[in-house]
């Protein structure tokens, strides 16, 4: 069977997804680290967002509207469902502080270092 689709449509028919969902972009400057991921058609009601020391965890549910049973499709690459994506940061955040923004489909999430992982400037004095 799964040749036959493959004849048909020239793709196997177990092909793996491209890529990850949500693709992701991380950032940091010295006193963040900034996250932002694509979730376009998302609900901002099914996304959950977690933090615990420096491990950041975001997971939603993607609604796909339905179809009529009398369609067939061509090529279906997006797909609905549950979603999990986890990072693991290089330093502690300040889980107090984390903000989370979405707009246009991006989610925005700004994650404060913890104080304890903070460069801190040092001042000689005289003897």
């Amino acid at each position: 069977m799964d040749r036959l689709f493959e004849m048909t449509w020239g793709e196997p028919a177990s092909a793996p997804t491209a890529g990850v969902f949500p693709a992701m972009n991380v950032t940091q400057d010295a006193d963040r680290y900034q996250v932002r991921a694509e979730l376009p058609g998302i609900r901002t009601e099914d996304l959950q967002i977690s933090v615990e020391r420096n491990k950041l965890v975001v997971s939603g549910k993607r609604e796909m509207p339905g179809e009529s049973d009398a369609v067939s499709y061509h090529r279906r690459e997006r797909a609905g469902g549950s979603f999990s994506r986890s990072l693991t940061l290089p330093a502690d955040l300040d889980a107090d502080k984390v903000e989370a923004n979405y707009a246009n489909g991006v989610l925005t999430i700004t994650l404060p270092k913890a104080e304890a992982v903070k460069a801190r400037q040092v001042t000689v004095k005289a003897s």
